[in-house]
């Protein structure tokens, strides 16, 4: 039943409020344990991430920052305005802060005057009481059990049996233990592991992630225009920052330490983070305890690829190997460097002059080393390299979500956005639960997500006029070199002309990505998606499309495009009046591989410049900007720990360390076979990839709020549709683009060998084209009339069988792969059941509280209860027992055992 919110009502409730908190959660005192505690002192004299009082613990921080007035009572032309504005954030502020105490959040405000700037921090603690009222709110998984078990790598796995000694295996110390876990209950609490102690029951991550909740909830202005929770406060600059401290320095203490004395940031610094791990493994279990479930999926998921990219790169240096031999003794190119004159060729341009094959005898040996025999074999290597690779992570994903305790987080724990509960203009009845949902018609919906789409096709469109725009001064340039008359550039036009362009078109790529980013992040939010995951799923996919457009459209041209609408001499195509671009001297595949080269690797060098100076930068310019002239040249200046971190960078997130890796895994699979080399050059930045994004977490970022997350998301959909184009595509590109099956087909009608195959590949222009007698050649089938050969369509049969039987092929292998690794280990199902069953039996209610209910409605149950005796037959109670009701949840009474002898009486 839909219910339509009056437009009056703007009370939503998304975080609980009260006057006295204390008498919804659990009945210990918090404020009395603290001081138990300080009198005995457990609080450890060296945890600096505490209130003033020495004991209170911080979990989260806020900021705002405002500037300091001389005279408060002078106006400007416009301190109206600004006053106005600053008092409205004040008492935003304030309405904000003041409903965080309603709800039990203790806080510690602290204030630091730096030249004409107030920074202010507000410290936030949340009591035990408020921390297990929502963590049964947001239904945290706290532990049951403790279960032993050893992290292991697959590598690992392979040189145990082949007896390698793995150089890359390390020991982290303080490993953090895997429990089998369940949603926490307040009324179970004595159920729970460690429940006896209040400190340590919940870990420094859970508290962040209830409190960030609470922030994320709280509304400060009026619902229905979306004024709710922290991260608006934050954009709109009400708030500075926030964020949850780190754990001290990860800089270990100097002199010899014990490494089980290393907090756990400066364990990741020490085992993790340092250039010197770059040959370990991530200690991925640290990694999660730290961070969160979100971020350790994305290293773990890093890390695997990174390792399945040693195969691909061994293999395809040797295929790149092998072309280099093949360079050396290949009949065709003899051919092209020994015959002078044998072959003079038509023009490349209107204004261009008959030119002799042989001047081309180093590219047509250089685009030898990605076009041969060893490509077709690596093409279908790589496709199945693929399915392979996304099969084992699907394991590896149902491994990891289990034993971090979020393999049912999207079904069943993830809450709507706050953005979306105060924003949707209905509600809804769960027809399960009964309660009032938030409810976004879905008419309302799909006429958003279909604007949505049209910005889309608009924004393509763009891409594709740059790409119209690149051709065209490919072809300009081409002609101005030429017109410039310099022997060596009119020799090297075409090279020029190519490099530039896709120099260009690197930059436009880069330009445009930055302007879409911005553009989809306004269209997903407008399209108001229920929760978080949806949401980033929408984003993502919006972007991904762009980018797919942006990134892969000049590679696709050059591979599938460039060379095919030419026409022949004396009847050539056109665009714009400028005739169509034609493949180089030594075709479009040695194209193809230097494009990719430019493009990928670039854009990773690029990338990797960025992420080695450009925090490193900011890093430096906002402490400088924090330290005051006195404080300047002082480096023994002790910060506390929330200044310090204020310093640090913003967590920019996981979307552009995902796009980048996903675009390079599209470049080693689509066009695999114009350079063997990608795979190579993909690992080698991956290796160090590892290492930056580790060292900006640790070193350079402010922590993240832990989120939580079931798998890498519709990031894992995108590889699978990439894999599948990567086997279309590589398909078409050995049969059109390559010269391996003419070269094969040249072989089955001649003698076997290839000696005249340039003269096979070469057509007579028309006598009409001819200029001073002279007859000219150029790469085609046809006749002097331009008409076809029959070779041209026998060849064209055989490219489009190739294609055929290749893709059936491979889809076939890659579909018994998929018969033969299950997605989900054995081992790992048992545990699924087992801790199912664990937290069936901990949730249980007990037999004395099933007594109890029997005892206050005695009849109704009773008289159930003789009509299941006459009906059905049980084995007698044992006297003086009064059977507990009939619960689903209740654990079965104890029985005495009774023998057969008494039963068959």
């Amino acid at each position: 039943m839909l219910m339509k919110r009056p437009p009056e009502d703007d009370n939503a409730t998304l975080i609980a409020l009260g006057d006295d908190p204390e008498r919804y959660y659990g009945s210990l005192d918090s404020d009395k344990t603290e001081k138990t505690q300080a009198e005995e002192g457990e609080a450890r004299p060296q945890d600096k991430n505490v209130f003033s009082d020495g004991v209170t613990r911080i979990d989260f921080v806020l900021v705002w920052e405002e500037e300091v007035r001389e005279n408060p009572k002078a106006t400007e032309p416009d301190g109206k305005a600004a006053g106005t504005s600053q008092d409205m954030h004040q008492k935003y502020r304030k309405r904000f802060l003041s409903r965080l105490q309603k709800v039990g959040i203790q806080m510690d405000k602290k204030v630091k005057i730096r030249e004409k700037t107030r920074i202010t921090y507000v410290l936030l603690n949340a009591p035990w009481s408020v921390l297990c009222y929502y963590a049964e709110e947001i239904s945290l998984r706290v532990p049951l059990q403790v279960v032993p078990h050893k992290m292991s790598n697959w590598s690992e796995k392979v040189l145990q049996k082949l007896g390698i000694a793995n150089v890359m295996q390390q020991d982290v110390p303080n490993p953090p233990p895997d429990f089998y876990t369940c949603q926490f209950r307040n009324n179970k609490l004595e159920r729970f592991l460690g429940s006896d102690n209040q400190d340590t029951f919940f870990k420094n991550t859970q508290r962040h992630q209830i409190l960030y909740e609470i922030l994320a909830r709280m509304p400060y202005g009026a619902m229905k225009r979306g004024e709710v929770g922290i991260d608006r406060l934050v954009s709109e600059n009400i708030f500075t920052a926030a964020y949850p401290l780190h754990d001290g320095s990860f800089e270990p203490p100097p002199g010899q330490v014990h490494p089980e004395t290393l907090s756990l940031r400066q364990i990741l610094y020490q085992y993790w983070a340092r250039w010197a791990c770059w040959k370990k493994y991530q200690p991925l279990d640290h990694i999660r305890e730290y961070y969160g479930e979100k971020i350790a999926l994305y290293f773990a998921w890093l890390g695997f690829y990174t390792g399945w990219l040693l195969p691909a790169a061994f293999v395809g240096t040797l295929v790149f190997v092998f072309g280099i031999w093949l360079m050396m003794t290949d009949v065709p190119a003899r051919e092209i460097c020994d015959g002078t004159d044998n072959f003079v060729m038509c023009p490349l341009c209107n204004i261009c002059s008959f030119w002799n094959l042989s001047s081309i005898c180093i590219t047509y040996k250089a685009g030898l080393l990605f076009d041969h025999g060893g490509t077709v074999f690596f093409s279908i290597f790589m496709s199945l390299w693929a399915v392979t690779f996304l099969e084992y992570w699907k394991r590896t994903t149902a491994i990891l979500s289990h034993r971090w305790d979020c393999s049912e987080f999207e079904e069943i724990e993830e809450r709507p956005r706050p953005e979306f509960t105060a924003m949707a203009p209905m509600t809804l009845r769960n027809p399960v639960t009964g309660a009032e949902e938030p409810y976004f018609p879905k008419s309302l919906r799909f006429n958003r997500t279909m604007t949505g789409c049209m910005v889309i096709i608009i924004m393509i469109t763009v891409v594709l006029m740059f790409l119209i725009a690149i051709i065209l001064y490919r072809t300009i340039l081409s002609i101005v070199i030429y017109r410039s008359k310099n022997p060596f550039f009119i020799f090297s036009a075409g090279r020029i002309a190519s490099l530039t362009g896709s120099v260009l078109n690197l930059l436009a790529i880069l330009l445009l990505s930055r302007a879409y980013i911005f553009l989809a992040h306004i269209l997903t939010r407008w399209e108001m998606h229920r929760t978080q995951t949806k949401y980033e799923d929408a984003f993502i996919l919006k972007v991904f499309v762009f980018q797919f457009i942006n990134f892969y459209s000049s590679p696709v041209y050059i591979a599938f495009f460039k060379g095919r609408f030419v026409g022949y001499p004396g009847n050539y195509h056109t665009l714009l009046g400028i005739r169509n671009e034609d493949c180089g001297a030594g075709g479009c595949l040695i194209e193809l591989a230097q494009e990719l080269l430019v493009i990928m690797v670039g854009k990773q060098v690029i990338n990797n410049v960025q992420e080695f100076i450009c925090p490193k930068l900011r890093s430096w310019w906002q402490k400088r900007k924090f330290h005051n002239k006195e404080a300047q040249g002082k480096s023994d200046v002790c910060l506390p720990p929330w200044e310090a971190d204020y310093q640090l960078l913003v967590c920019e997130g996981l979307f552009d360390e995902y796009l980048e890796m996903v675009l390079q895994f599209g470049f080693i699979t689509i066009f695999v076979a114009a350079c063997p080399l990608a795979p190579l050059f993909a690992l080698l930045n991956n290796w160090v990839e590892v290492r930056l994004d580790a060292h900006k977490f640790v070193c350079e970022y402010r922590r993240p709020v832990v989120e939580r997350a079931q798998d890498i998301g519709i990031w894992f959909h995108i590889l699978q549709v990439i894999t599948h184009l990567a086997v279309v595509s590589n398909a078409f590109l050995i049969a059109f683009t390559s010269d391996f099956l003419p070269r094969l087909y040249y072989r089955y009608t001649t003698e076997g060998s290839l000696k005249g195959y340039v003269n096979f590949t070469l057509s007579f222009a028309p006598e009409s084209f001819t200029q001073n007698n002279t007859m000219c050649r150029y790469r085609g089938f046809r006749d002097q009339k331009g008409h076809y050969l029959p070779e041209y369509f026998n060849l064209l049969a055989i490219r489009m069988g190739f294609v055929i039987i290749f893709e059936n092929f491979v889809f076939f292998i890659g579909r018994m792969i998929d018969m033969m690794v299950p997605d989900i280990p054995e081992e790992v199902e048992i545990k699924i059941k087992r801790e199912h069953y664990m937290a069936k039996e901990a949730l249980a209610e007990n037999q004395s509280l099933g007594q109890k209910v029997y005892l206050e409605e005695p009849e109704q149950p009773m008289q159930e209860l003789r009509q299941r005796h006459k009906a059905e037959p049980q084995p007698a109670l044992p006297q003086n027992r009064t059977p507990p009701l009939r619960d689903t949840d209740s654990p079965p009474p104890t029985l005495t055992t009774i023998s057969e002898d008494q039963l068959l009486s």
